[in-house]
Parts: structure tokens; C-alpha cells; sequence
């Protein structure tokens, strides 16, 4: 431990405890779990919506050309 401490004192970095990077190394595990699901979200509701948009009827064009006859 006192030469991991040297080493980042003398790389001019700052030392934290032990507890400290397990926390963080926690935190960031939630923060990609919850990234993991949004994304899993995003992919299932753009398969719905592609999925809704190829069953929807398209509707015949219709001309608004004016008759002549009326």
C-alpha cells in the first residue's frame, strides 16, 4: 500500500481509499445496467412502431381534379 501511495504521489495523482473505488466501480455498474435496459427499450418500441407503420392501409390517392359536368 505505501508504494501504490508513493507511486501516485510522485504521478501527481490523487489517492482515494479503497471504499471510495468500490462505490464508484457500484455506481458505474447501475449506470450501465440502467443503460443496458434503455437501450433494450429503444430497440423493442422501434420494432413496435416499424411494425405498426407496415400494417397500417394506405389509403387509394384520390384526384381533386374538378369535374367539369357538376
Amino acid at each position: 500500500m505505501a508504494e501504490g501511495g508513493q507511486a501516485a504521489v510522485a504521478a501527481d495523482e490523487d489517492v482515494v481509499g479503497a471504499s471510495q473505488v468500490r462505490d464508484l466501480e457500484k455506481k458505474v455498474r447501475e449506470l450501465e445496467r440502467l443503460l443496458g435496459k434503455k437501450t433494450m427499450e429503444v430497440e423493442i418500441l422501434r420494432e413496435a412502431l416499424d411494425t405498426a407503420r407496415a400494417k397500417k392501409p394506405t389509403l387509394p390517392l384520390v384526384s381533386w381534379k374538378a369535374d367539369a359536368s357538376r
